[in-house]
C-alpha cells in the first residue's frame, strides 16, 4: 500500500478502523520528505519526533476507543507563516529567525483538535510579500515538476509537500493567490473559502509582530489538497468563528460534508480569458480554453465575458501597503535592511501618500460592484489560474509574456488579486499540462459567500478531467523503486 498516494478521506478512515496504524502513516511521510526534500525544500523546519509522538498518542487513544476526530492520524504540512507553539515560525525573515510562538493560530488548533498531525513547517518568501519560494534564511523551495523553476507562493512549500506526497494535506495562506498561486504551479488543488470564513489569529491580527501583522483585509487560510474531497475535510475542520479575528462569519450556511457532492448541470458559468486586459502565455490560454469545455460537456451554460474593471494590479498593492505595520516594519529594516529580502525593501522605503492609499480603498470599491454586478448573471467565473507556467527561481516574476514587455513583475498575478479584493470563494484546478510537462492551473471563482459551488464544480471537474493520480516524474521514480523492493506499507 502506498501510503503517501492517499487522500486524507481514506488515510484517516483506515486509522479510524484500524486497518492503518497513525504511526505506519507518519513514518512513511517522514521517509518521502527524507527522499524528496533535500532536493526541493518544501520544509523549513521539520518537527519529525513531535509527529511521531503525537501518532503514538493517536494510537493509544482509539486503543482505548476514544473518538480522535475526522483528521484522525492524516498528516499536515503547515506555512510558516501560521504560528505554531513551540515550533520556529521565521516567517522567511531574518527578523524573526530565532522566533518561537507561545500560542498557536486558530487554525493549528483546530487541526490539531481533529486528529492531525503536524509534519513541519513550509517554505515561504519573506513575509509572504512575494509569489515565489525565496527567502533569506532557508535554501529556495523548488518545483517538483523541474526543480529549475518556481513553485509559486507565497505557500510554496506547502504546495510542494502535497504535490509530492510528502504530506496528503496541508495549510496555506492567501492574501492574494497565495494558495492558488503554488497549486497551479505544482498541479494540485488550492481552494480560498469566503473572506472570513476561516479565522486567523495571531497572523494578520496580532499587532505585536511587524511584518506578520499584515494583509488584514485581504488574507484567507485554505486548504491545498490532491483532491477536492480532502479541501472539503480540510473546511469541515477549519471553518467557522473565533472571537479572535473580527473578520470572522458565522458557520451553518456551508455543508461541508456534501459541499462537494452534487453535478453542475445547469449553472451559469461566464467565461475570459483574458479579464480583457491580461497578457496570457498562449500555452496556458490552450489548456484552459479546452479545459473549460468540460463544464459545457456537463451540462452548464459557458458565455465568454469581460468583466469590465481596470486593471487593478496598482490598487491590490497598494492595499496591501495601507494593511501593513510601516511603522514597524520600517524599524525591522533598519536593523535588517542588508539581509531582507530587495523587493520588500524597496516598498518600505517608498513615500506612501494618503491619497495612494484611500484611492486604493476606492478603487476596490470600483471592483467589487462590477463584480457583483457580474455574477448576478452567473453562478461561476472561470479564468486561468496564473497568466504563465512556472518560470525559473530566482526572479519575482517573467519580464515577458506571449512576446510582450509586461508593466511589472508581479502582473503574472492579474487572475488571482481581485478575488482577494472582492473576498469570494476561489479555487485552483489542475487543468491540464503544456508541452513541456508543466502544470496549468484553473480559476473557478464564486458568487460571495457560495464557497459550496466552487467545490461542487470544482469537483465536477476532477470526475471529468481527473488528475489526482498524476505525479511529477522524480515521485513516480520512487514510488517504482518502492514497489519494486517489495510488498506492503510503503511510502
Amino acid at each position: 500500500m502506498q501510503l503517501c498516494s492517499l487522500p486524507a478521506t481514506d488515510l484517516s478512515r483506515l486509522v479510524r478502523t484500524g486497518e492503518v496504524s497513525p504511526v505506519e502513516v507518519v513514518e512513511a511521510a517522514l521517509e518521502r520528505v527524507e527522499h524528496l526534500d533535500p532536493q526541493l525544500h518544501a520544509f523549513v523546519e521539520l518537527t519529525a519526533d513531535r509527529a511521531r509522538q503525537r501518532a503514538r498518542e493517536i494510537a493509544d487513544a482509539l486503543a482505548r476507543g476514544e473518538e480522535v476526530g475526522p483528521l484522525a492520524g492524516v498528516p499536515v504540512a503547515v506555512k510558516d507563516l501560521i504560528a505554531t507553539a513551540g515550533v520556529p515560525t521565521r516567517s522567511g525573515s531574518p527578523a524573526y529567525r530565532d522566533f518561537v510562538p507561545d500560542e498557536d493560530d486558530v487554525v493549528v488548533e483546530r487541526i490539531v483538535a481533529a486528529g492531525a498531525v503536524v509534519l513541519g513547517k513550509t517554505t515561504v518568501p519573506e513575509f509572504g510579500y512575494s509569489a515565489v519560494g525565496h527567502n533569506p534564511v532557508s535554501p529556495t523551495a523548488r518545483n517538483p515538476w523541474n526543480p529549475a523553476l518556481t513553485p509559486g507562493g507565497s505557500s510554496a512549500g506547502s504546495g510542494i509537500a502535497v504535490a509530492t506526497g510528502m504530506s496528503p494535506v496541508a495549510l496555506g495562506s492567501d492574501g492574494g493567490g497565495s494558495v492558488r498561486i503554488p497549486a497551479a504551479h505544482c498541479g494540485i488543488y488550492g481552494f480560498k473559502g469566503s473572506m472570513g470564513r476561516v479565522p486567523l489569529y495571531p497572523g494578520c491580527r496580532d499587532e505585536r509582530y511587524p511584518g506578520m501583522s499584515g494583509w488584514e483585509s485581504l488574507e484567507c487560510i485554505g486548504p491545498m489538497t490532491r483532491t477536492v474531497d480532502d479541501a472539503a475535510l480540510m473546511m469541515s475542520v477549519l471553518a467557522g468563528p473565533d472571537p479572535r479575528d473580527r473578520h470572522s462569519i458565522p458557520a451553518g450556511d456551508v455543508d461541508w460534508a456534501t459541499a462537494a457532492a452534487g453535478d453542475v448541470r445547469g449553472m451559469r458559468i461566464a467565461f475570459s480569458a483574458d479579464l480583457g486586459y491580461i497578457t496570457v502565455d498562449p500555452q496556458v490560454r490552450a489548456v484552459v480554453t479546452d479545459a473549460v469545455q468540460a463544464f459545457r460537456e456537463l451540462g452548464c451554460t459557458v458565455e465568454e465575458v469581460d468583466p469590465g474593471w481596470p486593471d487593478p494590479h496598482d490598487t491590490f498593492w497598494r492595499l496591501v501597503v495601507a494593511d501593513t505595520d510601516l511603522t514597524g516594519m520600517r524599524e525591522l529594516a533598519a536593523r535588517y535592511g542588508n539581509e531582507m529580502s530587495p523587493h520588500l525593501l524597496d516598498m518600505l522605503s517608498q513615500r506612501w501618500t494618503a491619497e495612494q492609499l484611500t484611492d486604493a480603498g476606492m478603487a476596490r470599491k470600483a471592483v467589487v460592484n462590477r463584480m457583483w454586478r457580474l455574477m448576478a448573471d452567473y453562478d461561476l467565473l472561470v479564468t486561468p489560474t496564473l497568466t504563465v507556467p512556472p518560470f525559473a527561481v530566482g526572479i519575482q516574476g517573467p519580464e515577458e509574456v506571449d512576446g510582450r514587455i509586461v508593466a511589472s513583475s508581479s502582473v503574472w498575478l492579474g487572475f488571482t488579486q481581485p478575488i482577494n479584493m472582492t473576498g469570494q470563494p476561489a479555487a485552483s484546478c489542475p487543468a491540464g499540462m503544456t508541452a513541456d510537462g508543466l502544470p496549468v492551473g484553473l480559476h473557478i471563482v464564486g458568487r460571495h459567500l457560495d464557497d459550496a459551488a466552487v467545490l461542487r464544480a470544482s469537483a465536477a471537474f476532477e470526475r471529468a478531467r481527473p488528475w489526482a493520480t498524476r505525479w511529477p516524474g522524480m515521485v513516480e521514480a520512487l514510488m517504482d523503486t518502492s514497489t519494486a523492493v517489495g510488498t506492503g506499507v510503503t511510502p
